[in-house]
């Protein structure tokens, strides 16, 4: 992997038409591993040896949207001053826009020894379930859709949970429930609009975790 001195911003991976540059910020880092991942989960690793002011950077020319990416950070492991450094474990970079898979818990996630339920004994297995980041493209094409500019005097928001609203919604179709799409059925929209709402604002619009005692009760969170 031929990796460029790139630049310090902005934090996390950015496509720029000919290549990615990366930027991760660590203050106690002693070295910090870029890795790249195939569609057979195949790893190739690249040091980023550029740092400004704690910010570790680099650039990978010709590397496009699509790529999936992690890091493996090496420092000291020191509880005591909250230092739980484990090049061990893969991390996901915490700029990442956009992730390919959820945490794998059976894989390992932590940099500590979970099994032995000692938070200060270094895992010295390979930790490789955390999600991993994937480049985007950040185009998107609006096809002539412009914000309302409803005045602010005017402005009725609708605070709402995305599976929330639709999970029991008896008029939405099934396959759609919980889901963004079910937001824009007829019948959503209607029930909003009779409220007099002119805005809404949605949670959760990210990624979550689903931790691993819930998944072992075949639960999720909601």
């Amino acid at each position: 992997m031929h990796i460029l001195p790139g630049l310090p911003y902005p934090l996390g991976a950015t496509w720029d038409g000919r290549g990615v540059n990366f930027a991760l910020y660590s203050e106690h880092a002693e070295q910090v591993e870029l890795c790249l991942f195939d569609e057979e989960d195949n790893e190739t690793r690249g040091q980023l040896t550029h740092q400004t002011a704690f910010v570790w950077h680099g650039h990978v020319p010709d590397l496009r949207p699509g790529q999936r990416y992690g890091y493996r950070v090496h420092g000291p492991y020191d509880p005591a001053r909250g230092l739980r450094f484990n090049s061990q474990v893969l991390l996901l970079d915490p700029y990442a826009k956009a992730l390919s898979r959820t945490e794998d818990w059976q894989r390992g996630c932590f940099a500590y020894d979970v099994v032995a339920g000692d938070d200060l004994r270094l895992n010295r297995s390979p930790a490789l379930g955390a999600p991993l980041g994937v480049v985007i493209d950040p185009k998107f094409d609006w096809e002539g859709d412009t914000p309302p500019r409803t005045p602010l005097n005017k402005t009725v928001i609708y605070e709402a949970h995305v599976r929330g609203l639709t999970m029991r919604h008896p008029e939405v179709p099934e396959a759609l429930r919980g889901t963004y799409a079910a937001l824009a059925v007829p019948a959503v929209v209607k029930y909003l609009r009779d409220l007099g709402v002119t805005a809404i604002e949605l949670m959760p619009i990210h990624a979550f975790v689903d931790e691993q005692h819930l998944l072992d009760r075949g639960l999720r969170n909601y």
